[in-house]
């Protein structure tokens, strides 16, 4: 494996058998990722983005082939194994915001600090994401924009080596959403942390600078984007 790569699918797959039936939800997927990098998993409903990301993030098991990720061949990790790679690697940020709404931005945040030792302070996380003067509210309290950027400072703090993001504007306006795209970005660009996105929402390929197409449970094309845009000047 090229020294660069910091994930790579071999030929993975995920089936499921139902009466004496065998349906794979994804066949044979092949690609790499490189760390640092910004990609978007693009497809409709039903194609197999969530699948790809369950596997990235040590959620769910393969069926077949290989899986290296942060440095580490989780293909056969058995359950405790696969708690102690998420705990120590991945971050996930979900379409709906997943806070806790009797706590505070700020506790929010500081929850990380049940899982992992080295997190990250929940003010700094709070400030990468420009809520300083919200992070004694409640999620009552704050927009739909400003509860999704406390669960991206939740899934930062962590200090992941991987961030996942599923529909991450899925429940936004297009000017909030615009934002946290613009987020993310910073995230990959100027942090340097290898952000995996899963949309069905097409403009946002110009972004990546990998865009990963799938259909009918496979990888359907992989593409370099030489020269990614700007999150600002994306429009749906």
């Amino acid at each position: 494996m090229d020294k660069d790569v910091f994930i790579e699918f071999d030929s993975v797959s995920k089936e499921y058998g139902t009466a004496g039936r065998v349906f794979y939800a994804l066949k044979d997927a092949s690609f790499t990722i490189n760390q640092g990098e910004m990609v978007v998993i693009l497809g409709p409903s039903g194609a197999g983005k969530s699948t790809l990301l369950n596997l990235l993030g040590g959620m769910d098991t393969a069926t077949g082939g290989k899986i290296v990720s942060c440095g580490e061949d989780i293909s056969n990790y058995n359950d405790n194994q696969l708690t102690s790679y998420r705990a120590r690697n991945v971050a996930v940020v979900f379409q709906f915001y997943n806070l806790i709404p009797t706590l505070t931005a700020y506790e929010n945040v500081a929850l990380m600090k049940d899982i992992v030792d080295d997190t990250m302070d929940p003010e700094k996380a709070l400030e990468a994401v420009g809520l300083s003067e919200h992070m004694h509210q409640f999620p009552s309290q704050m927009s739909g924009g400003e509860q999704q950027r406390t669960s991206i400072a939740r899934a930062i703090a962590k200090n992941p080596k991987l961030l996942l993001c599923d529909e991450p504007t899925g429940a936004l306006d297009t000017n909030t959403g615009r934002d946290v795209l613009e987020l993310l970005v910073g995230m990959s660009r100027k942090e340097k942390r290898t952000v995996v996105m899963v949309t069905h929402n097409s403009f946002f390929a110009d972004i990546a600078d990998k865009v990963i197409r799938v259909k009918n449970g496979g990888i359907e094309s992989v593409t370099i984007n030489e020269q990614p845009k700007d999150a600002s000047g994306v429009t749906w």
